[in-house]
């Protein structure tokens, strides 16, 4: 039986306009990503201003991949996230690390194409706010997520985890809903699937998806 209530997090947030859409539409989550190598990269101070007026009405989301303690403590001082997102190779002890240094919160990203993905899961309750059960990218990808792919919904099916947790890959307002349904996830995540172009949000898909979310 699936949750009454999905939530959702906007993430690769870049511009006001995209912002507002996701505020207006009642997301419960947005996410900047702190990842040079992605199209929608954003540096800390940017990520800052932009996210300013999100404070208190939706959790802030920072992206990372791999971030090095310098970074880090970047992030943590000027955009005061209120969880930083692990999507790289990050082990537990490291997600431990990650808290310790910024006083965030973590959510951990990982990447899906089997029922054993599924499974690592258990390794990362203890050390984690939320866990994230993202589509596995292409082979040769340089990015970990954002690539518009989705797996088999139905590994989820029936499962429940200690923790809260996303479901992302290749949502989108058409899919969602299906998603949701077959997962019964209770928070679920999206990029490259209100965008226009990659890295280039799109207002009225914010707005479609989360109405679709809001009906799933």
């Amino acid at each position: 039986m699936r949750p009454m209530t999905t939530r959702a997090k906007i993430c690769g947030l870049t511009t006001p306009d995209t912002l507002d859409a996701a505020l207006a539409g009642g997301a419960a989550f947005v996410g900047a990503v702190v990842f040079p190598k992605s199209p929608r990269h954003i540096d800390p101070l940017h990520a800052a201003t932009l996210f300013d007026r999100a404070r208190g009405k939706t959790g802030v989301v920072a992206v990372t991949v791999d971030a090095d303690d310098a970074l880090l403590t970047e992030i943590a001082l000027i955009l005061k996230p209120d969880l930083i997102q692990l999507h790289g190779s990050e082990t537990p002890g490291r997600a431990a690390q990650v808290r310790t240094l910024t006083g965030a919160g973590i959510i951990r990203a990982l990447s899906v194409r089997t029922a054993a993905d599924i499974e690592a899961a258990t390794v990362w309750a203890p050390v984690v706010d939320h866990l994230m059960f993202d589509a596995k990218p292409p082979e040769g990808s340089a990015l970990p997520g954002g690539v518009g792919a989705t797996f088999d919904w139905t590994l989820l099916a029936g499962r429940t985890f200690p923790r809260p947790w996303f479901l992302a890959g290749g949502l989108d307002a058409g899919n969602v809903g299906e998603a949701v349904r077959i997962t019964g996830a209770p928070l679920v995540d999206v990029s490259s699937g209100v965008e226009s172009a990659p890295g280039v949000k799109d207002p009225a898909r914010i707005a479609a998806f989360l109405d679709a979310v809001t009906s799933a």
